[in-house]
């Protein structure tokens, strides 16, 4: 704060112990190993499960990013039931759910679902007793098989990646040629909008004139 007209003089402490508050970060290297044990801790502990639920696929908020896609929170009640997993069983099997959620279009209800589909397909689904399975377990030799890599670390992201994929009808953009200047005719069509009514009632003003001068 500036000191200003015929004011104390401030009493800055410049004499307190600063160098025994600061904090510095010379275990980063080993947090980011204990981190990485600790990954490789949970994927063993939770083996043959992936260490991750599975996600759907969302857009970006706002026009600046909306071409872009990434994981959402969860899957809505509407692609869950059109994929037919039950919206209790869904997050027992790893796939993530988000009540909240609503499909604004048909394009990413019909891409989760078939993301759904898929990973329906591809799920071992063990039985909770051994020797007794239910209706939509896995048969014995798919758990053996799922068991023999129990080792690998799994995750849904790495199995069925979201990727943004940019794509032009017409081409890539640098074959635009630049025969239409679409900036000028927004402006134009925006100016014609704006001035109808001037235009028309100069338009009127002239007949008028032009019909007096007639007479």
């Amino acid at each position: 704060m500036a000191i200003k007209h015929n004011q104390q003089i401030q009493k800055n402490h410049f004499h307190k112990d600063w160098q025994r508050r600061v904090r510095v970060h010379f275990d980063q290297p080993g947090r980011k190993q204990r981190r990485r044990n600790a990954r490789i801790e949970k994927a063993a502990k939770v083996a043959p499960r992936p260490v991750d639920r599975l996600r759907p696929v969302v857009r970006c908020p706002s026009i600046k990013y909306n071409r872009r896609v990434r994981p959402g929170r969860g899957f809505s009640l509407a692609e869950l039931k059109a994929a037919g997993v039950p919206r209790k069983l869904a997050p027992t099997i790893g796939i993530a759910v988000d009540p909240r959620r609503q499909n604004l279009s048909e394009e990413s209800l019909k891409a989760n679902v078939e993301r759904l589909q898929e990973y329906k397909k591809r799920l071992i689904l063990f039985p909770r007793r051994n020797g007794k399975t239910k209706q939509g377990d896995a048969s014995a030799e798919d758990v053996k098989a799922a068991k023999k890599g129990e080792n690998t670390i799994r995750s849904t992201s790495e199995i069925l990646p979201i990727k943004s994929v940019v794509s032009f009808e017409e081409g890539p953009i640098g074959n635009y040629k630049g025969e239409e200047d679409a900036y000028r005719k927004l402006r134009e069509a925006r100016s014609d909008a704006r001035l109808v009514g001037v235009r028309e009632k100069r338009a009127k003003a002239k007949a008028e004139e032009d019909a007096t001068k007639k007479k």
